[in-house]
């Protein structure tokens, strides 16, 4: 068994080092086919696309990794969540200086929660379309269950 082992281990690491030969070995084989005109518009698409893509794709991470703590702590179910989020949400504002704080709040167990409330579980639930669609549906049950019956007296 650990001939099978040795055997894969080593076909792995001869595979990852032609690859990292190959790759240093192919930008000195090539030339630059393109001339004047032609690489001009090369650069110019370039360009347009590190100063449009580029910026996009930060922002985009930068949100992406800023919420990361409120989801951990949904996920988690902790008791501080709401309040998880909005240092979450300050956090942007600051420069994301306040992060750090944010997950580990959302990785750590509430000190006394437990022994004041009984439980060290919260109940976390953000409020989607289907809970509003039903929210309506209800009030509209209740409403008809409610609607005065016309009694006819003689």
């Amino acid at each position: 068994m650990d001939i099978l082992k040795l055997y894969k281990a080593r076909k792995r690491i001869g595979s990852v080092v032609s690859f990292f030969l190959l790759v240093l070995l192919v930008p000195y084989s090539a030339e630059a086919h393109a001339e004047g005109e032609a690489m001009d518009k090369i650069a110019d698409v370039i360009s347009w696309v590190a100063l449009i893509v580029g910026p996009v794709i930060g922002i985009v991470v930068f949100l992406l990794v800023h919420i990361l703590p409120e989801k951990i702590a949904e996920k988690k179910n902790h008791p501080q969540a709401h309040a998880i989020k909005i240092l979450c949400l300050l956090s942007l504002v600051f420069g994301g200086l306040l992060w750090p704080l944010a997950w580990l709040w959302a990785y750590s167990k509430p000190v006394f929660y437990k022994m004041a409330y009984g439980t060290d579980k919260g109940e976390y639930h953000e409020p989607t379309f289907k809970d509003f669609k039903g929210e309506a549906a209800a009030e509209k049950n209740i409403a008809v269950e409610q609607k005065p019956v016309d009694q006819k007296t003689s």
